[in-house]
């Protein structure tokens, strides 16, 4: 990801902030459909100094339900004149990112910009969370070679270990959502879920429960996948991301990128997170309907 947006001092390398060779979270989009093929060889000994974070407290901003009602720069960040390195094969823009009758919009269009041929979208909050339920209502386009991401991170550039908790919806297939989990740069629990009806054809909610001891990924409310292994489960603060993104370098994962000729977008309706042990904040809330116990 990009540096970060409250350090002022870090605003003129935001443009090779993504850079590969930076170790960031454009490289976890490079090298992602890689490493999760292999992810099962790629299972190793826990980092002594992630081991010794396990023990420390996840801090944490404090809870937030975004309806999209305006567009809050004091919690947004919004990339934009950069790429993630060679696999993308767009460019960030302010200007794809978009409001409108409480949606928040973020495209994908052919328009070019620097060294690339189309324009993508991304935004990023500002402060990082820790333990909670985070959840987000949105929607997608299609086009094979696009990527429509709802995640947490936190990385390098932030003087921490690579953490991530994904949802990612690989548009060429709209009827699936892979869930998957970084911890120390390497991709842990990768795994597809159907989407009933499709992601492509309305509004459907993606929620993950971050806990100590435990990791849980929800689609419409129904829990499709866990994770309570120790050595995989992230204990670094994060970020959340939305983003919308393409490439014609990974078809292995992403599949053939395919101009899809119009704009395509991703839409969001609703954001937030909730901090563990705090009172659900709308009544369609996962934290309303969990507990620690199921």
């Amino acid at each position: 990801m990009n540096a970060d947006p409250n350090n002022t001092s870090t605003v003129a390398a935001c443009g090779m902030s993504h850079a590969p060779g930076n170790g960031l979270s454009s490289l976890r989009l490079g090298v992602v459909g890689a490493l999760f093929a292999i992810a099962a060889a790629l299972a190793g000994s826990l980092h002594p100094a992630h081991a010794q974070a396990v023990q420390q407290e996840v801090q944490s901003a404090p809870s937030f339900v975004d309806n999209f009602s305006n567009f809050d720069r004091s919690r947004w960040f919004v990339s934009d004149g950069w790429t993630n390195g060679a696999h993308q094969n767009c460019t960030w823009s302010k200007d794809l990112v978009r409001l409108s009758d409480g949606v928040l919009s973020l495209g994908f269009e052919k328009r070019k910009l620097k060294d690339r041929e189309f324009a993508c979208a991304e935004i990023q909050t500002k402060q990082r969370y820790g333990y909670g339920v985070y959840e987000a209502r949105m929607k997608t386009g299609t086009g094979s070679g696009l990527n429509a991401a709802f995640f947490s991170y936190i990385g390098p550039q932030d003087k921490q270990p690579w953490d991530e908790i994904d949802f990612e919806v690989l548009t060429k297939d709209p009827s699936k959502v892979q869930v998957n989990s970084y911890i120390q740069g390497k991709p842990k629990n990768g795994k597809l879920v159907d989407v009933e009806g499709g992601a492509d054809k309305g509004f459907n909610d993606y929620g993950f429960v971050w806990e100590k001891d435990r990791l849980r990924w929800y689609l419409n409310g129904k829990l499709v996948h866990e994770v309570t292994n120790p050595d995989e489960l992230p204990t670094h603060s994060q970020k959340i991301f939305f983003s919308l993104w393409g490439s014609d370098k990974l078809t292995n994962w992403m599949g053939a990128f395919v101009d899809p000729g119009s704009k395509v977008t991703m839409e969001v309706k609703r954001v937030a997170f909730t901090a563990l042990g705090q009172p659900c904040q709308f009544p369609e809330s996962l934290a309303c309907s969990i507990s620690n116990s199921n």
